[in-house]
């Protein structure tokens, strides 16, 4: 029986147990959702150090308890001196994967937890920073057990980490990594020490920056001291669309956004097939590649976009068009160009509720690979994403340009119901985040599954996520049989995976109902833990 935790005073989901304790911690001291988000992704960068971390990017979705529901765009530009004639010098014709020039774009991660921290001092007197941190500097000081998806991803990917010789000399793990072995990084820890008394500014404008810019040059990086200094944090609107009884919200451009909201819109539009059949899956799978070719020719830097996102989801006649142009039967051929990405999502609710869903990333498993010893942090290599254009060619999708935001594929998911729930929800997994968003908003708020079952149960995915390069229809094993069958039937190319497979990624969800009563659930393909109280 799969149960789906409840309580009324507070609640954090994350996909790691540690980290979500880190954050009902704060709501205990009194803290809002706000501030026990920043603890629970504090911790994360400390013991989910392949999946995020200060030197990565975040986006916020917060709903308040008035109505207003906000986002915070926490992402970084390329730097000043980052373009196409530098790589094109460098002997490149892409962005590298991995490396110095792979880390090309400022990290946007901690004026994220400044901006949110603001906020939450609008609602009730801040917590410490050093409340806050306490958790992520004891375990990067004292140690954590390293978690097998950690362990996993570091033996997988060792052959292109070690080629930084920061990240061999300063990284603690024996020489082949074991789940469960103890892990310290005593200069994160120093880190988070100092932003707690320095102030999270001190990470652009102070002398946490100044170590990162000087660790960032001397690995390669073309990130300079004023790029720090120029970063800003945004605030800004959600895109939403309105579904039977739920008006649903995600993130804006750069986010592939529009994408997750197109597919529940295009669904919604389809005759309701009946809940875990094939015409469920197929439907929510032929719904993901029209909003995919969307997402993919237009959704890239807001400054650089002809396309409104907004008016797109507005735009009924258009929508109507393209859920008429699904045939219930036959799939569309497919591939069609895949994005990747890694990330953590993770929610917070408090008794006020103030309900928030947030993701933070370093993209790849480990960002760029360059792990920055004096400080503690690995960079991210968001802006690997950047395309270059060949030579005297116009400027296109996603182009590389100083001061310019890459395409992300994060995207955290929030629903407002006309019954008066608010819903945080989200996930992991690069071109799979949209994909199992529909799969557990659908189950949940269409067909009334329970929150954990509606996380536990099987998924697929449709094109590439973390660590994977194929652009099938993977379908995990436990999947009815006759479902994985009709699928093939209908020209999906099915690939099976494991049960609870990683390549799913790591979801969960928070529910706050009218009545003040909180429901939650994690993933059982991640580390994760709901805490409440």
């Amino acid at each position: 029986m799969l149960h789906t935790p409840r309580s009324t005073r507070g609640m954090v989901t994350s996909p790691h147990h540690l980290a979500s304790q880190s954050g009902l911690e704060v709501l205990r001291k009194g803290g809002t959702a706000l501030e026990a988000v920043i603890a629970t992704a504090a911790t994360l960068s400390v013991v989910y150090p392949h999946m995020t971390g200060l030197g990565g990017d975040a986006f916020w979705l917060v709903a308040y308890p008035d109505g207003t529901t906000t986002v915070i765009d926490a992402s970084g530009r390329a730097g000043q001196n980052v373009s196409q004639a530098l790589y094109r010098a460098a002997g490149h014709d892409s962005v590298p994967w991995r490396g110095g020039l792979a880390a090309n774009t400022m990290a946007g991660t901690v004026s994220g937890w400044q901006e949110a921290r603001r906020q939450s001092a609008r609602l009730a007197p801040c917590l410490p920073l050093e409340t806050l941190f306490e958790e992520a500097i004891f375990y990067a000081e004292h140690g954590y057990p390293m978690s097998q998806s950690e362990a996993l991803m570091l033996r997988e990917k060792m052959p292109t980490l070690l080629a930084s010789p920061q990240f061999r000399t300063a990284y603690d793990i024996p020489q082949v990594p074991k789940t469960g072995h103890i892990r310290r990084n005593p200069a994160l820890a120093r880190t988070l020490e100092t932003l707690a008394s320095n102030g999270l500014e001190s990470f652009y404008e102070g002398s946490i920056s100044r170590m990162l810019a000087t660790g960032l040059t001397d690995a390669g990086s073309p990130l300079c001291a004023e790029d720090f200094a120029s970063h800003t944090v945004r605030v800004t609107h959600p895109l939403h669309t309105d579904l039977p009884g739920a008006r649903v919200y995600n993130a804006p451009p750069p986010t592939q956004g529009v994408a997750s909201l197109a597919i529940l819109k295009l669904f919604s539009l389809l005759d309701r097939p009946q809940a875990e059949s094939f015409g469920y899956v197929h439907g929510l799978v032929e719904a993901t590649k029209r909003a995919f070719l969307f997402r993919n020719q237009h959704v890239q830097d807001p400054d650089s976009m002809s396309e409104d996102c907004q008016a797109f989801l507005d735009d009924e006649s258009r929508l109507r068009t393209l859920a008429d142009s699904i045939d219930s039967h036959r799939a569309m051929p497919w591939p069609h160009p895949a994005q990747a990405g890694d990330t953590t999502w993770m929610g917070a609710v408090d008794s006020s509720g103030v309900v928030v869903s947030m993701i933070q990333s370093l993209y790849f498993e480990f960002g760029s690979g360059i792990f920055l010893s004096d400080t503690g942090l690995f960079w991210q290599n968001r802006g690997a994403s950047f395309l270059l254009a060949p030579p005297d060619s116009p400027d296109g999708w996603n182009m590389l340009a100083p001061g310019k935001k890459p395409f992300h594929t994060l995207n955290p998911a929030l629903a407002r119901f006309a019954d008066g729930r608010v819903m945080a929800y989200g996930t992991m997994g690069g071109e799979g985040q949209p994909q199992t968003q529909a799969a557990l908003f659908t189950r949940y708020a269409l067909y009334d599954t329970p929150l954990q079952q509606a996380i536990s149960a099987p998924r697929w995915l449709l094109g590439r996520t973390w660590g994977d390069d194929s652009t099938a229809l993977k379908v995990e094993n436990n999947l009815d049989s006759s479902i994985r069958h009709q699928l093939a039937e209908a020209g999906h190319t099915v690939v099976e995976v494991e049960a609870l497979s990683d390549l799913m990624g790591h979801a969960g969800a928070l529910v706050h109902h009218k009545n003040g009563l909180l429901e939650g659930a994690t993933d059982p393909r991640s580390d994760g833990a709901v805490a409440a109280f």
